[in-house]
């Protein structure tokens, strides 16, 4: 993607520059508002970094131009602290969004990618696939049936491009215009050589099949992939590839911690001075609780709850004390401790919510090992159970799917007996008969008690193959959901783990856009933090029950505050779901894929 930067402090912009050209995003430069207007006009920009004091047209004004022109490309301020008043004209004048300086660099590439993922149309997801290709669009790692391939900035660019925009064609002017800078725009010649190095690299890892398809007289596009169903080995990779990004995610924020824990210190050193005035305890009891929510997502539960103590000392309807002040002293040093430590990463098993288990009754051991050494192929997992006794005890999930397998040597009286409480206890799981000889008598007796199916020694393949045609179809890969917190790290969190599932997601920080972006989005489930600044989460949760359009939305409201009267609050207000902070990838994905699961459903009962 192309960024425009206008920033005439030269050291500045050269190594912010360089920060944007590492996270493989091309940079045109602008050292004063003029060239900066003629570049946006000449030029196709994803997006415009635009600092607000340069010379000869201020970045207001500049702003102002853009607009009037109708560009429509999101444009993202810099701007020093001091400057309110401005940062308020450049959002009037038409910006998305506004960074103080000095920034945090994690922060500011969080807010570029937010606003990139807004202008576009439809979300790119942080994984982009093509066959056994994928791209990591958040850690920039290219790889092909799981082995790492070396590209340029440019290739990587160009890879970038095509699968991005699957069904569109590109000429090579195109292709010079979004990869290259103005100033080092390069003959067409070098489009064609940047596509055939791309093609041998790709041919050198053994991709046989041809990516790009030249469409003569007009350029290059993406060919239409085999369509080879993506099997759980590659599907694990994926998963993989997906915690390693939040990993590094956690791993790009985890110093942002010390930088706001110090607006707690100077709330503590105010306290003990006993000049701590009710604006700087009210913000900081808002950081310690927005801490409070986030430290947990990043493996400090302990921090979370030190916060969390924090928080609820400062909002206490009283005057602080002495004592209060050396409370807070030592919860504040108790969460600096904390801190000190590094962040616990996420692994596969914290991440991915239990997949779905299979109880299996049988007695032929040969078979049992086979059905288990394929299971994971199939995106299944087995519970076994190797006779009658172990199988009656009870079962520590429930089962989506009971397969049973009459053996010869058991007497059928027993069979039907074991069968019947089955269906007692699962009344709505199907159950599959497997039997060694086809005998009408069992298929009788069998068919009676109201099972699904009655297989007669069948294969592995299809023993799984009946399976997947009754086991719900999760509707992660087609479901769009839009999140809403004021905290961009929680934002960047929340989507990684949502996109990791193949969901389409939007993020968004600012809650006074939020009814243009449901609207523009148009997304199966709402996930809202409840404390955010204007419009809180019962605010919005109101709004959009009072819409006849969107009064069946699923809505799901994320918070720390997890008291009764909070909780009640919410549900009144019309969530439908209250996800406590420190978030769980657990437990909100399942969460969120049983909510939308359950609206389709009615959906589909109502027509």
């Amino acid at each position: 993607m192309k960024i425009l930067l206008v920033e005439d402090d030269l050291p500045t912009a050269t190594i912010l520059s360089e920060v944007l050209k590492a996270e493989y995003y091309t940079v045109e430069l602008a050292r004063d508002g003029q060239n900066g207007l003629a570049l946006a006009t000449l030029s196709n920009f994803d997006l415009i970094l635009l600092d607000l004091l340069i010379p000869k047209l201020d970045g207001i004004n500049l702003c102002r131009k853009l607009r009037a022109q109708g560009m429509q490309k999101p444009i993202l301020l810099l701007t020093a602290k001091d400057h309110s008043a401005d940062i308020v004209k450049g959002l009037d004048a038409g910006a998305d969004d506004y960074v103080t300086k000095p920034y945090d660099i994690s922060e500011l590439l969080a807010r570029i990618r937010a606003l990139l993922r807004r202008g576009q149309t439809e979300l790119t997801p942080s994984l982009l696939h093509w066959e056994n290709l994928c791209i990591n669009t958040v850690s920039a790692e290219v790889t092909y049936q799981g082995q790492l391939i070396s590209l340029s900035p440019k290739e990587y660019s160009l890879l970038g491009l095509f699968l991005r925009h699957p069904q569109r064609v590109f000429s090579r002017s195109e292709i010079i215009d979004r990869l290259w800078s103005i100033d080092a725009t390069p003959s067409e010649g070098a489009v064609t050589n940047l596509i055939k190095d791309l093609r041998q690299k790709l041919k050198t890892v053994g991709m046989s099949t041809e990516l790009l398809e030249t469409v003569y007289g007009l350029g290059y596009r993406l060919k239409t992939p085999p369509q080879i169903p993506q099997s759980a080995h590659s599907q694990k990779k994926d998963k993989l590839a997906a915690i390693a990004s939040i990993n590094k995610a956690i791993e790009r924020h985890k110093d942002t911690f010390s930088q706001r824990v110090s607006l707690l210190e100077q709330a503590d050193q105010a306290l003990h001075q006993g000049q701590l005035s009710p604006e700087l305890r009210q913000q900081t009891s808002n950081e310690a609780h927005k801490l409070a929510g986030t430290l947990g997502s990043f493996g400090y539960t302990t921090g979370s709850k030190f916060a969390q103590a924090i928080e609820h000392l400062l909002i206490r309807d009283k005057n602080l004390t002495s004592k209060d002040a050396v409370q807070l002293s030592q919860l504040i040093g108790q969460l600096k401790e904390t801190l000190s430590q590094p962040p616990k990463p996420i692994t596969i098993e914290q991440f991915a919510p239990n997949k779905l288990p299979l109880v299996l009754a049988i007695n032929d051991e040969s078979f049992t090992q086979q059905l288990k050494t394929e299971a994971a192929n199939w995106g299944m997992q087995i519970e076994v159970a190797v006779n009658w006794e172990i199988f009656q005890q009870p079962v520590s999930q429930r089962p989506k799917v009971i397969l049973l397998y009459l053996n010869e040597q058991a007497s059928m009286p027993k069979s039907l007996k074991l069968l019947n409480k089955l269906k007692q206890q699962f009344p709505t799981t199907p159950i599959f008969v497997i039997a060694e000889q086809d005998n009408l008598t069992q298929r009788v007796a069998v068919a009676r008690l109201g099972v699904q199916g009655f297989l007669i020694k069948p294969t592995t393949k299809e023993v799984f193959q009946v399976i997947t045609q009754v086991l719900p179809q999760s509707p992660a890969s087609a479901a769009k959901v839009m999140i809403l917190d004021d905290d961009p790290i929680m934002l960047d969190i929340l989507s990684n783990l949502l996109q990791s599932w193949g969901m389409k997601v939007t993020t968004l920080q600012n809650p006074q856009e939020f009814w243009e972006e449901l609207i523009s989005t148009t997304p199966d489930l709402l996930l809202i933090d409840l404390e955010m600044p204007t419009y809180s989460g019962i605010d919005l949760c109101r709004v959009v029950r009072q819409d006849l359009h969107w009064g069946n939305l699923p809505i799901l409201v994320v918070t720390a505050h997890t008291d009764i009267k909070s909780i009640q609050q919410v549900l009144a207000a019309g969530a439908d779901d209250v996800i406590s902070k420190p978030v769980v990838g657990t437990d909100l994905i399942n969460r969120v894929i049983n909510r939308i699961d359950r609206s389709r459903v009615q959906q589909k009962l109502k027509t």
